[in-house]
């Protein structure tokens, strides 16, 4: 089966085309027959060795990926869960070895898959399973109340614009980061307050709201520089594990999306908030597969708003 992954760890040039197995169903488990794939940062860890889960010289390869959009080709047992062969349907994937989004076919649990949004591509749809889960989690961690104020760093990009709309639709204060020419881009997104992005951020958000805000959350994963953003004994939310050191009485909450990969009410809940609008489903461009090296290496180059996505039809 086609698949574009590594067989040595590397830069975006150790992408190429490989031959995977197929994936046995189990039950509780569906196929599906994969369409376009999302470009995240942490595909750059699989490629890179980073995030390895294999070594060189075991299996086909590393395939990267943890979003895809495609159809239902075949159920296993008790794994319907109000599913048809031939739906749309949209999945988070929890990367491990040859089994990665950028692959024609995959084996993904029943909890993982939701019905498409609809009246989006099949680009549009990939780009909502695992930003829009990780935004969810973290601001259910935070656990903040309606009229409280959250501060978000990396506003411009896919996990923060999540982050903004689904606070603001909890009823939250926000306040973004932003660079000069993403500022109506995060205004249009939602945040009520934007300062300018930047190491002195922290300073910035002080500036708007000096007691603090009631919580933060680091999509741009600054860890404790921006933590003086923060009142005494608030909540931070943190997206590459960092756990803080303890000071000013700081909850740290590090948000792991596998912790919810499996959450199929939590993405179907997230699927009708695209329906409705409430969440953008960004598109920076789509590239056939066989050009991911190209993707990765527009992602690394920084600056891509939206999410780069990949056909896996072409």
């Amino acid at each position: 089966m086609r698949a574009i992954g590594v067989t040595r760890y590397g830069g975006p040039e150790a992408l190429h085309e490989i031959d995977v197995p197929g994936e046995e169903l189990e039950p509780g488990t569906l196929r599906v027959r994969v369409s376009a794939a999302a470009v995240s940062p942490t595909d750059i860890g699989v490629r890179s060795g980073a995030r390895a889960t294999t070594t060189q010289a075991e299996g086909p390869g590393d395939v990267p990926g943890m979003d895809v959009a495609g159809i239902v080709a075949e159920l296993g047992a008790d794994g319907e869960a109000g599913l048809a062969v031939g739906d749309r349907v949209v999945g988070i994937v929890t990367p491990s070895g040859a089994h990665g989004a950028y692959r024609e076919e995959i084996v993904l649990p029943v909890g993982s898959v939701v019905r498409a949004p609809s009246g989006a591509s099949d680009a549009e749809a990939a780009t909502l399973p695992m930003n829009a889960l990780t935004a969810r989690h973290a601001l259910d961690l935070l656990a903040l109340e309606a009229g409280q104020t959250l501060a978000v760093t990396g506003a411009a990009g896919t996990l923060g614009g999540y982050l903004i709309q689904l606070a603001r639709a909890d009823g939250l204060t926000v306040v973004a980061d932003a660079a000069e020419q993403d500022e109506e881009l995060v205004r249009t997104l939602g945040a009520d307050v934007v300062v300018r992005r930047g190491e002195d951020v922290a300073e910035r958000i002080r500036e708007v709201v000096p007691q603090g805000v009631d919580a933060l959350a680091d999509a741009s994963i600054q860890s404790a520089q921006v933590l003086p953003a923060v009142a005494d004994g608030s909540a931070v939310a943190t997206f590459r594990g960092y756990r803080g050191e303890g000071e000013r009485g700081l909850r740290v909450e590090p948000v792991m999306v596998h912790d919810v990969a499996e959450e199929r009410e939590m993405l179907a809940s997230l699927r009708d908030l695209a329906e409705q609008g409430v969440l953008t489903l960004r598109v920076a461009d789509v590239l056939p597969a066989a050009e991911a090296s190209e993707a990765h290496r527009r992602l690394e180059a920084g600056g891509v708003r939206g999410r780069l996505v990949l056909d896996l039809t072409a």
